[in-house]
């Protein structure tokens, strides 16, 4: 089911109607819907569409090219190409004898076509520049979850492919208000507060959340996606990682070395902790996990770049690696860590990397959607003689209007009651705020948590708060 895809759908339905050929990519994380978004979207309009073989050989890419040929009506005596330069002629065969207003051509999962030595990108590249772009009718869109390949091998494309992209598209995951809209059509009878729960276990991945039965519990659901016999997700983590990366090893790495870190690593730090060299080469490694969007890059508040932070995003990875990274052993492991102090430890941690997944929400909530910010991080470390005990934000909206939203998040499964202790970490690392960065503008504190604010007198200091209800709007 499409829902919240209208801006995607949208796109794809323009570059049909062009009266230029289109070479458009479309990229996303491994399970989030490209290829039925682009099935749904142009249903019945293609004129050949193949999928690469997942881990296959240059011959089984061909044989499978070849039989994809066959079933969209080539010719049954043309024979089986031996490289990628004859399947692509034969390609160029079955686009001519095609009597269709407009031939859509799609490609999924190309980066399992170019395997090692073979010749397919630079026929692709051939195919398109001495062919298919002079067509006014030919409509080309290539789709893989090996982001990070998409990037260098197509988009960024420095060969014959260079500017030669008419159009690209990333597919993002489901926000809040998306599963919800989803859970509803589906009829699962999940609360807004189920929906969240399952949202920072799983984030909004559009194919887990198909995984899921009417008439399970938030506990039944997880039991029976995750830890159960045959628990579908079980083995999600290695198959995401390989589905993503072709040679995963040293990404997994990164990701486990930032996997316990609340506030993050710095380079630096993330490669005494690999024992990776920082070379270009792993540079590349963080934008390809930033772009995948397992990991994100904040520089804190007043700082360089080169103080940058990375934090460990994605929800489901995170899950794994605080209850899955050795196996529970035990088939209904969720339904007995209720109130354990290891689900309320990644509990706090999941509810601030979603609220951080949602800062348009935030923004929208705040009535800045439209205001110029700057959206960061605060760390500082103790200095005291400059009377700084060291503190962190893990937010912070600083407004064109010189004001500062300093953002403090909180789990809790009821309304959240401040407590004087509370209130007097937030004043401290407020006043560390005004101290470290020397700031002039008007500071504003705000509390995002589930349920809202139990009233007592320390609530009376937070200048604006937002509830799990404000999360889940559109923008």
């Amino acid at each position: 089911m499409l829902i919240g895809r209208e801006q995607e759908i949208a796109f794809l339905k323009k570059a049909v109607e062009r009266d230029e050929a289109q070479f458009v990519a479309v990229y996303g994380r491994y399970r989030v819907g490209k290829t039925s978004l682009i099935q749904e979207a142009l249903k019945g309009r293609f004129t050949f569409q193949h999928a690469g073989v997942c881990r296959g050989t240059r011959e089984e890419q061909l044989a499978a090219f070849s039989k994809s040929l066959t079933d969209a009506g080539l010719m049954a005596n043309s024979s089986a190409p031996r490289n990628w330069f004859e399947a692509f002629q034969l390609l160029k065969q079955l686009i001519s004898q095609s009597t269709q207003r407009k031939k859509i051509i799609f490609l999924d999962e190309l980066s399992w076509m170019d395997t090692a030595k073979a010749d397919m990108m630079r026929a692709l590249e051939h195919f398109w520049n001495a062919w298919a772009s002079a067509r006014h009718d030919l409509v080309l869109i290539v789709c893989s979850s090996a982001t990070s390949w998409m990037r260098q091998k197509v988009i960024h494309n420095q060969s014959r492919l260079y500017h030669r992209l008419t159009g690209q598209m990333r597919v993002k995951p489901f926000t809040l208000v998306q599963c919800k809209s989803y859970v509803a059509q589906r009829n699962l009878a999940f609360s807004d507060t189920q929906i969240m729960e399952l949202y920072m276990a799983v984030g909004g991945i559009p194919f887990y959340w198909e995984l899921m039965q009417k008439g399970l519990s938030v506990a039944q659901t997880m039991d029976a996606l995750f830890f159960a016999e045959e628990a579908p997700l079980r083995a999600e983590y290695d198959d995401l990682f390989a589905a993503t990366f072709k040679r995963p090893g040293d990404y997994l790495k990164i990701v486990h070395a930032l996997a316990g870190e609340k506030k993050g690593r710095t380079r630096n730090e993330i490669i005494a902790a690999t024992g990776l060299t920082g070379s270009g080469v792993f540079s590349e490694k963080l934008e390809d996990l930033e772009s995948c969007g397992f990991i994100r890059e904040y520089h804190a508040f007043g700082k360089k770049s080169k103080d940058s932070l990375y934090q460990l995003m994605d929800p489901l990875v995170l899950f794994f690696h605080h209850f899955l990274h050795v196996s529970p052993g035990d088939m209904k492991f969720w339904s007995h860590q209720s109130h354990t102090p290891a689900m309320d430890t990644w509990a706090s941690l999941a509810f601030e990397r979603l609220c951080l997944l949602h800062v348009d929400q935030i923004k929208a909530k705040l009535g800045i959607s439209g205001v110029l910010t700057d959206v960061a991080s605060f760390v500082c470390k103790q200095d005291p003689e400059n009377g700084i005990s060291g503190s962190q934000f893990d937010l912070v909206i600083r407004r064109a209007d010189h004001t500062v939203n300093l953002l403090e998040m909180k789990y809790a499964s009821g309304r959240y009651l401040i407590s004087q202790s509370v209130s007097e970490e937030v004043r401290l690392k407020t006043d560390d705020f005004i101290r470290a960065t020397k700031t002039r503008d008007a500071i504003r504190l705000t509390m995002v948590t589930p349920h809202g604010l139990e009233w007592n007198a320390y609530a009376g200091e937070i200048s604006s708060q937002i509830a799990m209800e404000d999360l889940m709007r559109d923008t």
